[in-house]
């Protein structure tokens, strides 16, 4: 049996059909997306990504290190950290995923806001819609233990929702277990 995406009005849908004579059988894998990245299209790319994958029924994990764990802070946390140091950062690059820039085309927040509303005009969702439905789907959002005590960051500082912080051992041990990886 095959397992295909069959688009509707509302969401896609796992619909099962039979395997064609002979047709190897498809391996599904666990995903795991590893988000080091704060920018914009980056983000917005993870969060489609897990929430696809959430939709289809697949196992995903996103693990959320550097400058990706700045998208899990809260909107409303404009300055965090614990030192002078940390708190420059987060001034710097504010933090929330609300407050993206991209790696191209900035211009001083107008790509952003053009991306913005390219995306309403077409009807997509935006990264924080793409997120909740990738939550409400099972997607586990997992911060990165060292990043958090770099940046001075602690749990409340975080969005609704997030896993405990792990290490790297616990993620290459994902991978080691046949989790699917993909950098982003």
């Amino acid at each position: 049996m095959t397992l295909t995406l069959e688009p509707t009005a509302e969401a896609p849908a796992l619909v099962s059909q039979p395997a064609e004579a002979g047709a190897p059988e498809v391996q599904h894998h666990d995903i795991l997306l590893i988000n080091y990245s704060g920018e914009l299209e980056k983000v917005w790319a993870t969060m489609l990504l897990a929430s696809t994958a959430g939709a289809m029924g697949l196992q995903c994990k996103v693990f959320v290190t550097f400058w990706g764990l700045q998208n899990f802070v809260k909107d409303s946390r404009r300055i965090t950290g614990k030192n002078w140091m940390q708190k420059m950062m987060s001034f710097m690059q504010r933090p929330g995923i609300s407050h993206r820039k991209l790696s191209k085309m900035n211009f001083l927040g107008m790509g952003p806001w053009m991306m913005g509303q390219l995306a309403k005009q077409q009807k997509n969702a935006s990264p924080r819609e793409l997120l909740e439905i990738a939550q409400s789907m099972g997607v586990e959002f997992i911060p990165c233990q060292m990043t958090m005590d770099m940046f001075g960051l602690n749990p409340d500082d975080l969005i609704e929702g997030m896993a405990e912080p792990v290490g790297a051992a616990t993620v290459l041990g994902l991978m080691s277990e046949g989790w699917s990886p993909l950098f982003i």
